[in-house]
C-alpha cells in the first residue's frame, strides 16, 4: 500500500483533504460579514489543518508513533470540521444538499485516514 507513494501529494487521501480545503475556502466567502472572522475562520483553519497534518504525518514516516499521532490530529481536526459544518448548517448558512456533501467527504477521508493508521507499519520506513 505505502509503496506506491513516493511523496504526500502522491496520497489520495492528501488529495482529497487539499479539495476539501479549497471547497471549504469557497464556502467561507458565502458567510454573512460577522462570520468572516468567526466560523469562517474556525472552518478554514480546521480543513486546512487535516492536509496539512497529513502531510506532516508523511514526514514522520521514520517513527511509528509520530506517524500516527499526526495522522490522529489529520482525523481530528476532520472531526472538527464536521462540528463546525453543523453549526453553519443549524445556522442555515449551509444547504442540506452541500452539508451532506461536505459530511460524506469528509467521513470518507477519515476512513483513509484510520486505514493508515491501522497498517501504519506498511507505510513507515
Amino acid at each position: 500500500m505505502g509503496e506506491f507513494a513516493k511523496r504526500f501529494r502522491d496520497l489520495d487521501v492528501y488529495q482529497n483533504a487539499l479539495q476539501l480545503a479549497v471547497e471549504v475556502h469557497e464556502f467561507c466567502k458565502t458567510l454573512p460579514a460577522q462570520e468572516r472572522f468567526a466560523l469562517a475562520d474556525q472552518m478554514r483553519r480546521a480543513s486546512r489543518s487535516v492536509c496539512s497534518n497529513i502531510a506532516e504525518a508523511w514526514r514522520k514516516r521514520r517513527y511509528q508513533a509520530a506517524f500516527i499521532s499526526k495522522l490522529s490530529d489529520a482525523e481530528t481536526e476532520s472531526g472538527e470540521m464536521q462540528c463546525w459544518m453543523d453549526v453553519a448548517r443549524k445556522l442555515s448558512y449551509m444547504h442540506t444538499e452541500m452539508y451532506e456533501a461536505f459530511d460524506h467527504r469528509y467521513e470518507h477521508v477519515i476512513s483513509q485516514i484510520v486505514t493508515m493508521i491501522k497498517s501504519a507499519d506498511k507505510w513507515c520506513i
